[in-house]
């Protein structure tokens, strides 16, 4: 039966300072300690995986120095949640800790599956002794285990979590048989046309799908994948990380040290010799993260990177390891959803750390007219780019 402390019990005397500093850099976590953590992980999540985080924290475009609220057992490190002031993350100066953006949407903390009521006991114990009024978890699994512990430890403190916006975000079911999967998604009619373009393009070479493993043929694929991103519609509004030199070291440094520990791969589709799809797909425990795509432009009319997908979900598919894959999109996605018709439900949460306190009622307000704001901003771009 697992133990499920309360925050009295959390505030135990423990041995090393690390165990008890309320914040500590990021850079403080022994990578072995969070390596261990990792595997033992109540729910799958590459974003969080150490080598690409702190690759993240090192050098990512507006993404550096952040701190960790840290959980601890007497064998060790239990739990862990990077976190940047929400005066930082924000730009609203009020007492509270946002989830650090490991420069993929998801952000759900990664607990010890033996001991996760513990941890998120301890982690909230340390917000308040950090001098926050409330924690913010962006991009959290929902409807997964984490969350239910974050759920669980506060009713028996008396509090409840507030979900701030939710969506549905698409998923691979890779324990079904590919070929049923792709039928049933996108129907024969549209996959045949989808042969049609895949023929068209094996005119311009034979169309190959190649997935680079190894730290050092992933180092050779990062760099056409940057490329190819650049080239598009990224590289035209300047979001490509390649035109960012903080992000360029940061993915290369990612992708390459999870190269050495079988978590990373890049896949790329070629017309002969030619790259015309490329992505990047990160690994942990079971699931499979589909972090970003380019494609080359020249090639649109062939549909690449549906290609690339398709032949990205047999890949999986045929994998005994992967049981699911993270599509990581945004909602409504128009190429991966009607493709990957699991979903599961990502939101933000606000979770209170004090009984009736105002300043969570006001930190609360705040985010809701934000996000007022980004939304009017968002839908004034869509419209200004279709005029």
């Amino acid at each position: 039966m697992v133990r499920r402390a309360s925050m009295r019990d959390a505030a135990a005397p423990r041995v090393h300072a690390a165990e008890t500093d309320a914040l500590m850099r990021l850079t403080a976590i022994g990578t072995n300690l969070w390596r261990g953590l990792s595997e033992r992980a109540i729910e799958p999540h590459g974003y969080y995986l150490p080598e690409w985080e702190l690759a993240v924290n090192a050098s990512a475009s507006r993404q550096t120095g952040a701190s960790v609220l840290s959980a601890w057992s007497d064998t060790g490190l239990i739990g862990l949640l990077p976190v940047a002031p929400m005066s930082r993350a924000y730009k609203i100066p009020l007492p509270a800790l946002v989830s650090a953006h490991p420069y993929g949407t998801l952000c759900t903390p990664p607990l010890d599956r033996d001991v996760a009521y513990d941890a998120v006991t301890q982690l909230m114990l340390k917000a308040r002794k950090a001098g926050a009024r409330a924690l913010i978890l962006s991009d959290m699994s929902l409807s997964g285990p984490a969350m239910t512990a974050f759920t669980e430890s506060l009713e028996r403190e008396g509090l409840r979590p507030h979900v701030l916006q939710s969506y549905l975000r698409a998923s691979l079911d890779a324990t079904r048989e590919a070929e049923a999967l792709l039928h049933d998604a996108l129907g024969g009619k549209k996959l045949k046309e989808l042969r049609r373009q895949r023929h068209r393009l094996a005119e311009h070479g034979a169309v190959s799908f190649d997935v680079a493993r190894s730290p050092d043929e992933v180092a050779a694929a990062v760099e056409t994948f940057m490329k190819l991103e650049a080239s598009g519609w990224k590289g035209k509004r300047g979001t490509a990380l390649a035109q960012d030199e903080g992000d360029a070291v940061f993915i290369r440094r990612a992708t390459r040290a999870l190269g050495e520990t079988g978590q990373c791969e890049i896949v790329t589709l070629r017309a002969g010799d030619t790259p015309v799809a490329a992505a990047i797909v990160l690994r942990h425990q079971d699931r499979a993260f589909y972090f970003k795509l380019g494609v080359d432009e020249r090639f649109a009319k062939f549909s690449p990177g549906v290609l690339l997908t398709l032949d990205l979900t047999r890949y999986l598919c045929a994998d005994p390891t992967i049981a699911s894959a993270d599509s990581t999109a945004s909602p409504d996605h128009p190429m991966i959803n009607p493709i990957w018709r699991g979903r599961f439900a990502i939101g933000d949460v606000l979770i209170p750390l004090r009984k009736h306190d105002p300043a969570v009622a006001l930190i609360h307000a705040a985010l809701v007219a934000r996000q007022f704001a980004v939304e009017l901003a968002r839908r004034g771009v869509h419209f200004i780019r279709h005029i």
